[in-house]
């Protein structure tokens, strides 16, 4: 059964246990808690769009809140632009193109009921388009002392083959060190946010073999190439095909963001 059908209805009594992550047992504040469950039910479809939420009477008795509680849970809803609350009419689901996909909350639930992983391939062309553009500035304005750092890091991702768990924390070392040496402080930001909820999803880190973290690592050796070259173009260029061709790899048989099925 999917996580849309386990509910009977917006005002219906059935169980909604089976929409919950894990993240929901962990305590937290009363207003988190509501409006985490709501954000996962309406991204997942159990409140599909224009339907109209319980009354607050009835978030009240199922979540154990008070009202006030409830008012500001629906008004953080609002700004994550996932609702629109009329008086009298009750507080309606809105169109997924207008959700905030950088909140935390939205792109975490986004992610994990997104059946054929678009999200994902969006999320891998965003990251890509503004990678791209922060090796190329790296690769103009990297100093002395940052080229031996890169090198470095480098190094250790080479080091590191033999731990895949470890490989792949240098491998974010390495990208995010890039991303500071661009200078580019918003679009570090926006990657680092998206990318860290991206790689909370088993469907986005993949099971990578030692020949994959192979090529990876020739990928990150050229990138490393161009950028102590000084070629701001070549260095985009090899950000763009590690990326790409990573995600490729990790999604076998599923038409990625290369536009074409992984291994072909």
């Amino acid at each position: 059964m999917t996580a849309a059908s386990s509910h009977s209805g917006p005002t219906g009594s059935t169980s909604h246990a089976s929409l919950e992550p894990p993240s929901y047992r962990r305590p937290r504040r009363l207003g988190d808690t509501v409006v985490t469950h709501l954000v996962d039910r309406i991204v997942s479809g159990a409140y599909p769009v224009d339907t109209v939420l319980p009354t607050e009477p009835e978030l009240c008795q199922e979540f154990g809140v008070s009202r006030t509680v409830v008012r500001e849970s629906i008004k953080l809803l609002e700004a994550k632009g996932l609702v629109k609350a009329t008086p009298g009419r009750g507080t309606r689901v809105l169109e997924p193109i207008g959700w905030n996909l950088l909140d935390p909350l939205v792109l975490e639930a986004q992610i994990r009921h997104d059946s054929n992983l678009s999200i994902l391939d969006d999320l891998i062309n965003v990251r890509a388009a503004l990678e791209c553009d922060m090796a190329a500035q790296c690769a103009r304005v990297i100093t002395p002392d940052q080229v031996e750092a890169l090198k470095k890091q480098a190094n250790v991702l080479a080091e590191s083959l033999h731990d895949a768990d470890r490989y792949g924390r240098e491998d974010v070392a390495f990208h995010e060190m890039i991303m500071v040496f661009s200078g580019n402080r918003l679009g570090h930001a926006i990657i680092h946010g998206i990318h860290a909820k991206a790689r909370l999803s088993s469907r986005y880190n993949g099971d990578p073999s030692r020949e994959e973290h192979l090529q990876s690592l020739a990928e990150h050796r050229q990138i490393e190439s161009m950028i102590l070259q000084g070629d701001a173009q070549g260095a985009a260029a090899a950000m763009r095909v590690h990326i790409l061709g990573s995600w490729a790899r990790r999604r076998p048989g599923v038409r990625g963001a290369m536009g074409q099925e992984a291994g072909s």
